[in-house]
C-alpha cells in the first residue's frame, strides 16, 4: 500500500472556534498495532497559530499528541510500544490493542461525543467508552479543550487497570490522559501551585499544572484537574515534554462488569509563557466558568 492510499484510510475531524480551526482529531487514524491505535488530537493550535502538540516522535512513536492511551487494561497494552513485566522490565510482547470509533453522538464544529470499543489482539471487546471532546472560548489568547471519558468494562468477570509503577517501576505510573507536547527550540518551565519543576510536581495531586514556553512563539498550557478527581501528575520535561493525569499511579485497580473510570481534564491553551500567577489566574477563571456552565447559571 502507498503512502497516498494510506492517508486516504485516515479520518479527521476539526475543531475550530470563530471560524478558527484550533485542532484536529484523528478519529480514525491507520497505524501500526505495535502503536495501540487510537483516536487522538493532532496538531492542537494557539489561537496564533502555534503548534503545541506532537505526534510519533522518533524516541516514543506511540506518543500520539493528545490521547487516552492505558499501559496495561487485563493484560491489554493500549498505550504502545513495549509493555513492563515485573522482574524482567520493557519487553515487546504481541499484545496491543487498538480504540475502535462506534458511533458518533454528537459532531459540530466545537462538540465530539463518540462511542469507542477498546479491543484487544484475538478481537475481544474489553472496554466500552463514552467520550466527549469541547473547544471552548477563554479569552483573546487562549481557549480550552475539555475532554472527558467515561470507560465500562465489557467483561464479564473483574478487569484490572495497572501500569508500570504499580508493577514496581517508581515513577512510571503513566496511562490515562496524555499530551505530549512540542517543545522545539523553546525552553519550557514546569509550574504548580506554590511548586516548579518535574521533581516537585511529577506525582503531584495538584488541582493542576502547567507547561510555559518561551523562546519563539511561545506558549502556555494550563492542565486543570477540573472535577477534583486528585489523579497523580504524570510530568516529563527533559527528555521530552508531556504531562498525563495518572489513573493507576502506584496501584492498579480493578473493575466490575459494566464499571470503570470516569475522567475529565480541561486543558488551557494559551499563546504566551505565563508565569506562575498568571497560570494560577486561568486555572481558577476556567474552573469557575466550567462550574457555572455545568450548572446551568
Amino acid at each position: 500500500m502507498t503512502m497516498d492510499e494510506q492517508l486516504t484510510l485516515v479520518q479527521t475531524h476539526p475543531l475550530s472556534l470563530g471560524g478558527r480551526i484550533v485542532a484536529e482529531y484523528v478519529w480514525r487514524p491507520h497505524l501500526p498495532s505495535l502503536l495501540s491505535p487510537r483516536p487522538y488530537l493532532h496538531p492542537v493550535r494557539t489561537l496564533a497559530g502555534t503548534e503545541v502538540t506532537e505526534a510519533m516522535p522518533p524516541d516514543h512513536l506511540h506518543h500520539l499528541g493528545a490521547s487516552l492511551a492505558v499501559p496495561d487494561v487485563g493484560g491489554v497494552n493500549f498505550w504502545g510500544g513495549r509493555t513492563y513485566v515485573r522482574g524482567k522490565g520493557s519487553v515487546p510482547l504481541p499484545n496491543h490493542g487498538v480504540q475502535r470509533h462506534h458511533r458518533w453522538e454528537a459532531r459540530t464544529d466545537a462538540v465530539l461525543a463518540q462511542e469507542l470499543h477498546w479491543v484487544g489482539p484475538d478481537g475481544e471487546v474489553v472496554l466500552r467508552e463514552r467520550r466527549r471532546i469541547a473547544a471552548r472560548p477563554v479569552d483573546d489568547r487562549a481557549w480550552a479543550l475539555d475532554f472527558r471519558f467515561a470507560l465500562h468494562s465489557a467483561k464479564t468477570g473483574p478487569l484490572e487497570f495497572s501500569s508500570p509503577g504499580a508493577k514496581g517501576r517508581i515513577g512510571a505510573g503513566y496511562g490515562g490522559f496524555f499530551w505530549r507536547a512540542r517543545r522545539g527550540l523553546r525552553s519550557v518551565r514546569i509550574i504548580g501551585p506554590g511548586a516548579e519543576g518535574a521533581a516537585r510536581l511529577h506525582g503531584s495531586r495538584d488541582r493542576w499544572v502547567a507547561l510555559s514556553a518561551g523562546g519563539p512563539d511561545p506558549w502556555t498550557l494550563v492542565f486543570i484537574d477540573i472535577a477534583a478527581q486528585g489523579d497523580p501528575w504524570f510530568v516529563r520535561g527533559d527528555d521530552y515534554v508531556g504531562v498525563g493525569a495518572s489513573l493507576a499511579w502506584s496501584e492498579g485497580f480493578t473493575a466490575a462488569p459494566g464499571e470503570g473510570p470516569r475522567r475529565r481534564i480541561v486543558t488551557v491553551v494559551a499563546d504566551g509563557a505565563l508565569n506562575p500567577a498568571e497560570a494560577e489566574r486561568m486555572a481558577a477563571s476556567v474552573t469557575s466558568a466550567a462550574s457555572e456552565r455545568d450548572h446551568g447559571s
